[in-house]
C-alpha cells in the first residue's frame, strides 16, 4: 500500500515538475500569464525574473618600479591580496579550447536552449524526486546563476547573514532549482551567450582559493587562459565539476596524485575530450594527442600578502596600512581591507626599486639580522624632496605577518613608521633633533655666527616656556659634550658643525621651549606613539621618540627651502574596470621661511665637510652633489643616526636598540665595522644611488643677516669694578671673560682695559675679555714734538723707567727734523715700568719740485 502510494505521489510530483519545466523554459510567456493552474507554477511565477550581476571578487596587486615616473612600463609586482584568487578577463582572452570544453563537458545544448536544458533538467528532477536530493542537470547558465548567488553571500560583512545566504544558495532542494531556473531564463533574455560563457569561466571555482579561468591557468600550468593547450583546458574544466576531487595541487593524493598520473582528473578530462570530439569541436587527431598527453601541473603559487615582497615587505605593509586608514575604501578599517582584497585594484607605489635595492644591500652588508645579547635594528627611509614620495624603506629584519614571530631575525614591526601604521613607538633621534632649535634660533632673528654661553654647567637655571611657564631643572639636567669638544661661548654655526650639546642648550636659553616644539611640529614631526611631543630642555638634544620616516620627511622639508610635504606611498590606483581612483595626496606646508631654511642649509652643509660630524658620510658619497646633514648619538651610544639630504632626496639611516639591553656602539663591531660608524657606510651607499639618479642642485645662498651676527658697540668699562663690568657687558649681549690681572695706572681691582676695547664693535654673543688693574701700571707720557734728547729724558726718568728704542721716518716738514713724530705704543697706553717704548724721529728731506729736479739734472 505504502509502495503504491509512494509511486503515485512520485508520478504526480514528476508530472508537476515536467509541467513547470515546459512552462518555464519553452513558453515563459504562458507561465507568466497565469494559464498554468497548479500551486507549484504560481510559486515559480512569484520568483524574481532578473538577477543583478555585481563585480566579481578579484585579487588586488601592489607594484613598485625602478622608474616611479613610469610605473606601468617598469613595474614589478610586490604582492597580491585576495580572498578569491581571480583575474577577470575578456572573452577574447580565453582559449577557444576552454570555451568548447566547458560547453561539451557541462552543457552540450548551451547554444540552443533558453537558459534551462529541458532534457537534462527533467532527468535531474526525476533523480531528485526519486532519491530526495537534487541530481545534476544544471545548464551553464544555471551554474553561473548559482555562483553569482554564492558570490553575493561571500561579500556580506555580517557573518550570520552570510551563512544564511550561503545555505539558501546551495541547499539541495527543488525550490532552489526552481529559483535558479527562473533566474537563468531571465539572464538569457538580457545577455548574449558569449557573455554568459565568459562570466561562467571567470566566476567558477577551480579548487582552494583559485577562481576564474585566468587564475587557474596561471596557478596550475603557469600560463594564461588564452594560451591553454587542449589537454590543459580540458583538465581545468574538469576541476570545475568537483574542485576537491579533481584539483591538481595535491601530488601526494592516492586517487588524484602524481604517482597515478592524476587519475581522477584524467578520467574526467578524457570524458570532456570525448564529448568535444562527439560534438565536432576537435578532430580525431586532436583527441588522440590530447588523451595521450600526461597531466603535468606546474603549480605557480601567486604572491599573497607582503611576505612575498622580500626586502620591500615593510614598505608593502605600510601601503596596506594606508589603504586601511583611507575612507576612500570604506567606512572602517575592516571594510576597507575587505574591499581591497576583493576589489581587483592595481596599486602603483612610489617605491624606487633602485634605491630600495641599495638600501637592502647595504643593510644586509653592515647590520646583521640578529646579534647575541642585543636586539639590533638597522633602518633606512628615503623621501623625495618636494613631493613627500617615499622612495625607499628598509630594515635589517626579515618580515613576518605573525603577531609574535619566532626567531630573532623576524619581526612584524616596521621600525620606520609610526605605531598606528604598523610601526614601533619610535626611537630617540639624538642630535638630529637639534635642527629644530637651529630653525627657531634663526626664526627669532639670531644669526649663525652669534655666540652663546656654552660652558658645561650643573645648573642651567630657568628656561622660558610660553606654553607651560618658566621651567627650571636644577642639577637634573646637566648635559655634557660628546668627546669634550666645545668652548665657553660657541657660535650657532660651530655648534651645528660639531654638534655641541651645550651650544644648543645655550641657544635655547635665549629662546622659548614651546616655540622650539612648535617649529618641530611645523616640519610634521610628531611622537611615533601618537602622544604629544615633549618640550623640556632634554628634548632639545633628541629625547623624543620619533619614527625614522618622520625625520626623513622633516629633512626633506629643510632641503625643500622650508616647505614640508607629508609622506605618500601610492602614486596611482586603477580599479578592475580600468578607471583611475582617487588616492591620498601629500599636503605641503611652509614650515619656515625660505630665508631661515637657507640658513639651516648653510649650517648643515658644514657638517658634511672636513671637521663636521657628518663628514665621513659626505666623503664616501659619490657622485658628490651639494648635501646637508646632521648626525645623532643617544646616551651611551645606544642609537646612532645619519640624516641628510640633497635638493632631491632625503635619507635617514639609523642603527638602534629595538628593546631590552643595549650595547655601546662605540665598543661594538657589526660585520667588521664599529657599530657607531655603520651609518656612515649605509647612508653614502643609498645617497650615491640617489645622487646618480636624481642629481642635486646648489642650495640657495643664505643672506648675510642670517649668517653674520649683528655688530654692536662694546661698552667702555675701564675703571669699573669687575662685577659691574660683568653685568654691563652681559647686558649688552656679550659673553664676559675674566682675563685676570694686568699692570695699569688705574686703581687696583678696577678694569684696566678690555679686548676688544670699549667703543669698538663686535658681534652679539662674542667674548669680551676684561683685565683688572694691579694699580702698579703707568701710561706712556706725551713726547711727540719733543727733541730726541728731551723725549729720552722723559721716558727713562721715574716713574716710567722705560727702555727707549729709536727709528726714523722721512719728513718733508723741516720743523719735524730731529724731533719725535710718533711713539709705539701710543701715548696714553697702559704699560709697565721698564717696558720698551719706540720713538720715531723725523728726518727732513727737501721735497721734489720741477725746479729741483731740473737742478739735479
Amino acid at each position: 500500500m505504502s509502495g503504491a502510494l509512494g509511486g503515485l505521489l512520485g508520478l504526480v510530483g514528476m508530472s508537476a515538475v515536467a509541467g513547470i519545466l515546459v512552462t518555464a523554459a519553452v513558453a515563459p510567456a504562458v507561465a507568466l500569464s497565469g494559464m498554468a493552474a497548479t500551486n507549484t507554477i504560481n510559486v515559480f511565477d512569484s520568483l524574481p525574473e532578473y538577477l543583478s550581476i555585481d563585480r566579481l571578487s578579484q585579487k588586488s596587486n601592489i607594484y613598485a618600479s625602478s622608474n616611479p615616473e613610469d610605473p606601468v612600463g617598469t613595474r614589478q609586482l610586490l604582492a597580491s591580496f585576495y580572498e578569491q584568487n581571480r583575474v577577470e578577463v575578456a572573452s577574447d582572452a580565453i582559449s577557444q579550447f576552454a570555451k568548447d570544453a566547458a560547453i561539451a563537458g557541462e552543457d552540450p545544448r548551451f547554444m540552443e536552449h533558453g537558459g534551462v536544458d529541458i532534457q537534462s533538467s527533467f532527468n535531474g528532477a526525476v533523480q531528485t524526486l526519486a532519491g530526495g536530493d537534487t541530481r545534476g542537470g544544471s545548464s551553464i547558465t544555471q551554474q553561473y546563476v548559482k555562483n553569482v548567488l554564492i558570490q553575493k553571500c561571500e561579500v556580506m560583512t555580517d557573518a550570520d547573514e552570510a551563512k544564511a545566504c550561503y545555505k539558501d544558495a546551495t541547499i539541495p532542494t527543488a525550490d532552489r532549482k526552481l529559483r535558479e531556473m527562473r533566474l537563468a531564463i531571465g539572464l538569457e533574455k538580457k545577455y548574449e551567450k558569449a557573455d554568459i560563457l565568459r562570466g561562467y569561466l571567470n566566476i567558477a571555482g577551480y579548487g582552494g582559493t583559485v577562481y576564474g579561468i585566468e587564475a587557474a591557468a596561471s596557478y596550475y600550468f603557469n600560463t594564461t587562459a588564452l594560451n591553454l593547450t587542449l589537454p590543459q583546458a580540458a583538465s581545468l574544466v574538469a576541476i570545475v565539476n568537483n574542485p576537491v576531487k579533481f584539483q591538481l595541487d595535491r601530488p601526494d593524493s592516492e586517487t588524484n596524485g602524481a604517482a597515478n598520473g592524476y587519475a581522477d582528473n584524467k578520467f574526467r578530462r578524457d570524458y570532456i575530450l570525448n564529448e568535444m570530439l562527439k560534438y565536432d569541436k576537435i578532430t580525431q587527431a586532436d583527441y588522440d594527442a590530447a588523451v595521450a598527453a600526461p597531466i603535468e601541473p606546474v603549480i605557480t603559487v601567486p604572491s599573497t600578502g607582503c611576505q612575498t615582497a622580500g626586502g620591500s615587505a615593510y614598505f608593502c605593509d605600510y601601503v596596506t596600512k594606508i589603504l586601511k586608514s583611507d575612507p576612500t575604501f570604506g567606512a572602517d578599517a575592516e571594510t576597507r581591507l575587505a574591499n581591497f582584497q576583493r576589489g581587483g585594484f592595481d596599486v602603483y607605489t612610489t617605491l624606487d626599486l633602485e634605491l630600495q635595492v641599495a638600501a637592502e644591500t647595504s643593510l644586509n652588508k653592515y647590520v646583521p639580522k640578529s646579534y647575541p645579547g642585543w636586539d639590533v635594528g638597522g633602518i633606512v627611509s628615503s623621501v623625495k624632496v618636494g613631493t613627500g614620495e617615499v622612495l625607499a624603506m628598509a630594515q635589517n629584519k626579515d618580515y613576518s605577518q605573525a603577531e609574535q614571530p619566532s626567531g630573532s631575525n623576524f619581526t612584524s614591526i616596521n621600525y620606520n613608521t609610526d605605531y598606528a601604521t604598523g610601526g614601533s613607538a619610535g626611537f630617540q633621534p639624538g642630535s638630529t633633533y637639534k635642527v629644530f632649535t637651529l630653525a627657531e634660533w634663526l626664526k627669532e632673528g639670531h644669526a649663525l655666527t652669534e655666540r652663546v654661553d656654552s660652558r658645561v654647567k650643573s645648573d642651567w637655571g630657568t628656561f622660558q616656556d610660553s606654553c607651560l611657564g618658566p621651567q627650571s631643572y636644577g642639577t637634573t639636567f646637566a648635559p655634557r659634550n660628546d668627546g669634550g669638544e666645545g668652548g665657553p661661548n660657541e657660535s650657532a654655526l660651530h655648534s651645528t658643525t660639531r654638534s655641541i650639546n651645550t651650544g644648543f642648550v645655550g641657544m635655547a636659553k635665549k629662546l622659548d621651549l614651546c616655540g622650539i616644539k612648535n617649529t618641530a611640529e611645523a616640519f610634521d614631526v610628531h611622537a611615533a606613539d601618537g602622544g604629544a611631543l615633549g618640550q623640556n630642555a632634554s628634548s632639545l638634544i633628541g629625547t623624543n621618540y620619533i619614527a625614522p620616516l618622520t625625520m626623513a620627511v622633516a629633512f626633506a622639508g629643510i632641503a625643500n627651502n622650508g616647505t614640508t610635504c607629508t609622506p605618500i606611498v601610492i602614486r596611482s590606483m586603477i580599479g578592475s574596470d580600468g578607471a583611475e581612483l582617487t588616492v591620498p595626496k601629500s599636503t605641503c606646508t611652509q614650515s619656515v621661511s625660505p630665508e631661515v631654511a637657507a640658513g639651516m642649509q648653510y649650517a648643515m652643509a658644514t657638517t658634511t665637510t672636513g671637521g663636521g660630524t657628518a663628514s665621513a658620510s659626505g666623503a664616501r658619497t659619490s657622485p658628490r652633489v651639494p648635501i646637508i646633514g646632521k648626525t645623532g648619538t643617544t646616551d651611551k651610544a645606544k642609537d646612532t643616526w645619519m640624516s641628510g639630504a640633497s635638493s632631491k632626496v632625503a635619507t635617514v639611516v639609523g642603527v638602534v636598540n629595538v628593546r631590552g639591553d643595549s650595547k655601546n656602539q662605540r665598543f661594538t663591531t657589526l660585520n667588521g665595522v664599529t657599530a657607531s660608524l655603520v651609518r656612515h657606510y649605509v647612508w653614502p651607499d643609498v645617497m650615491s644611488v640617489a645622487n646618480a639618479k636624481y642629481g642635486g642642485d646648489d642650495f640657495p645662498e643664505a643672506t648675510s643677516s642670517v649668517i653674520n651676527a649683528v655688530a654692536v658697540p662694546v661698552p667702555d668699562v675701564r675703571g669699573k669694578s669687575m662685577a659691574d663690568a660683568r653685568s654691563t657687558i652681559q647686558a649688552a649681549g656679550f659673553f664676559f671673560v675674566d682675563g685676570g690681572v694686568t699692570s695699569s695706572e688705574l686703581p687696583a681691582g678696577t678694569v684696566a682695559n678690555t679686548d676688544p676695547a670699549g667703543g669698538s664693535s663686535s658681534t652679539r654673543g662674542s667674548s669680551i675679555t676684561a683685565y683688572s688693574s694691579d694699580g702698579t701700571g703707568v701710561t706712556i707720557p706725551t713726547v711727540i714734538g719733543k727733541s730726541e734728547a728731551d723725549a729720552r729724558s722723559t721716558l727713562t726718568a721715574a716713574p716710567y723707567g722705560f727702555t727707549v728704542a729709536k727709528t726714523e721716518q722721512i719728513t718733508t716738514d723741516k720743523a719735524q727734523d730731529g724731533n719725535v713724530v710718533a711713539v709705539q705704543p701710543g701715548e696714553g697706553t697702559a704699560s709697565r715700568p721698564g717696558d720698551t717704548v719706540t720713538i720715531v724721529i723725523g728726518k727732513y728731506t727737501v721735497p721734489k719740485t720741477p725746479e729741483t729736479d731740473k737742478k739735479n739734472e
